[in-house]
Formats: structure tokens, sequence, C-alpha cells
């Protein structure tokens, strides 16, 4: 099997989501690949807030508006360079994580999607599904769940 050479990885700015970052940019390192990071948001109009809160709950860190999303970038870049990523591009997307990531793994024609398991094994993660249970049923590429929880 060739090596890797896109990895994407999503972040939410939680200690869980950093824990796949760090996961990702080492596997992206061995591989020599290039390591996509991705923040979820919703744009920070009132009306728009509203609809992250009830999308989001309190299942998950909340990611509204793209100045959050660019400080958690940035912050997992940092973490991706320490763990050993040379090649990182970062992305902030608008919309619901499930999308995002499944998007940003088609745009960039990635081959391996990196989530943390948080939410997995959650009674609402079970009755309204979870990121890591969504994207690695809709992703098309191989998907490494990292244990963070």
């Amino acid at each position: 099997m060739a090596a890797y050479q896109t990895v994407v990885v999503g972040t939410d700015g939680s200690e869980s989501s950093f824990a796949a970052v760090d996961r990702a940019a080492s596997v992206a390192s061995d591989s020599g690949a290039t390591l996509v990071i991705v923040c979820a948001y919703y744009p920070a109009s009132k009306h728009d807030v509203e609809k992250a809160q009830d999308v989001l709950r309190d299942e998950a860190y909340q990611v509204v508006g793209s100045a959050p999303a660019e400080d958690t970038l940035q912050s997992a870049r940092d973490r991706a360079v320490k763990a050993g990523a040379s090649k990182i591009e970062t992305a902030p997307v608008v919309g619901a994580p499930v999308e995002a990531l499944r998007d940003t793994v088609v745009e960039r024609s990635a081959d391996l999607l990196v989530v943390g398991n948080r939410g997995l094994n959650t009674l609402a993660g079970r009755i309204l599904g979870s990121v890591p249970s969504e994207v690695a049923r809709k992703s098309g590429v191989d998907v490494l769940i990292v244990h963070t929880t």
C-alpha cells in the first residue's frame, strides 16, 4: 500500500480534537503527506448563531464566526508543527462538521480522514449520530478514529 498523500483532520478547538490533530500530523509526517486541518464554523449573524446552537447543542464546542475558526486553526497548525508535520494547510469551512470534512476530502483529493472519537459512545451520538460515525460512513476514504476521550 502506498503512503498517504493528503491527510485531512477536523478540529473544533477542543482538547479532544487537538489530540486528533496531533495524530494526523504524525501520520502526515511519517508518510510525507500534506496535512489539511479543517475547522467548520457558522457565520456570526444572530439567526445563524441560533441555528448553530440548534445543530451543535452542548455535545460539541461551538465555533461561530470566522475569527474563532482562524484562531482554532492557528493553534492546530502550531500543534501539527510540533508533532512533525511540515506541509500544512488550513481550511476554515462554513457549515456543519460532517459536510465540511466530506467536502474538503473531495476538494483536496485526500486519501485519509482523521477524527477524534468524541461523541461516538454518548447517548446523543447513538441517537442523533456523531461526527466520527457519520464521516466514517460518508467519507469514501480511509478514516482513522483517534481514541481521545
